[in-house]
């Protein structure tokens, strides 16, 4: 009796259990189980992917009050919401990238989205207003690391016709490329209002000479042109 007791010890279970699971099957084929194991990876794979899918509709987006009822609605009074051409791009579109590698990589850090939506980190309208200019830079800085890599989805500076620009827009345009901008720095603020203090001078050290310089903004340095 005291044997059996001892042999039903919970860690006597997981060892029987995970050596019943990787011992050789005596019952079934090779075959067999390579078909099933093929038919378990494609279902996996094709829930995986539906998954990602899923999560890349702007429906999905807007599930959120948070999302819906501040940043959202003021979308909706742009040009990439409706316009001439019919062609709308969705929450997805310019923040979620098209290569998989990067998709999968955008999906995780999006969990910490999920923590704070937990935290109810804004969760009204004041607690967003007072996070709105450090979560906009956040989405600048990462677009301008990836070279404004969702606007070229649609936007392609070497498919631009400067002809049929406005003469203002077409300078602007070369003089932004040939000074090797991007178009998150001269574009904030075109699908979202711009927070308080957007375009406050910001202190910047030179890596070169070690200097503090300060770093014209958008508004700055359209005011200078005029100046």
């Amino acid at each position: 009796m005291a044997q059996k007791k001892k042999n039903d010890k919970p860690g006597n279970a997981l060892t029987r259990a995970w050596k019943a699971f990787s011992s050789p099957a005596r019952t079934t084929s090779l075959g067999a189980l390579v078909i099933l194991g093929g038919f378990l990876g494609v279902l996996f794979w094709g829930g995986f992917n539906w998954a990602m899918e899923m999560t890349n509709t702007e429906t999905f987006c807007i599930s959120c009050h948070e999302m819906k009822e501040n940043v959202y609605d003021e979308y909706t009074e742009t040009i990439h919401y409706a316009n001439r051409s019919g062609v709308r791009a969705i929450c997805t579109d310019c923040h979620v990238p098209k290569e998989w590698i990067h998709k999968v990589i955008r999906k995780v850090r999006a969990t910490n989205e999920l923590y704070h939506k937990l935290l109810g980190s804004i969760s009204t309208r004041e607690k967003f207003e007072a996070k709105r200019l450090e979560l906009a830079k956040r989405v600048w800085a990462s677009m301008k690391a990836t070279d404004s890599r969702e606007c070229r989805n649609c936007h392609d500076d070497e498919s631009m016709d400067y002809e049929k620009q406005e003469s203002r827009s077409a300078d602007r345009h070369e003089e932004g490329f040939d000074e090797g901008k991007t178009c998150i720095d001269c574009h904030k603020g075109i699908a979202h209002k711009l927070p308080k203090g957007a375009f406050d001078k910001e202190p910047k050290t030179s890596m070169r000479d070690g200097v503090q310089e300060q770093r014209l903004s958008l508004l700055g340095y359209l005011k200078s042109l005029t100046d």
